[in-house]
């Protein structure tokens, strides 16, 4: 049986990154920040969800080290972590950088 210090995946921060992407509300967040940083009150106004609930959701991306937190005066502002989301070499696809693994965002469909 292989030891834990071979642990090429860093299963457990891994893991805790995948567990807080696992909420839908949350991956909606992301792809949100993925455009530029936010207020809690501008999130919640686009997701049409109350403030506490984004509030909650933006406290566990936070915890999880997948967003930034700054205060703008009396306003808070979210935004992704800098080097979370990249760009694939030779493609304009853009995918979410875990260090453990990659989370390929889906292109925008043209309605």
């Amino acid at each position: 049986m292989r030891s834990l210090e071979n642990d090429n995946f860093q299963s457990k921060s891994c893991a805790d990154l995948l567990k807080a992407l696992s909420e839908p509300l949350r991956l909606r967040i992301v792809d949100l920040l993925r455009h530029g940083e936010m207020t809690v009150g501008d999130i919640a106004e686009f997701l049409e969800t109350e403030l506490v609930t984004v509030s909650h959701h933006l406290k566990i991306l936070k915890h999880a080290g997948l967003i930034e937190v700054e205060r703008d005066g009396r306003f808070m502002v979210y935004r992704l972590r800098q080097d979370l989301l990249q760009k694939a070499a030779r493609s304009s696809k853009e995918f979410l950088n875990l260090g453990c693994c990659r989370i390929e965002v889906p292109e925008t469909k043209a309605k």
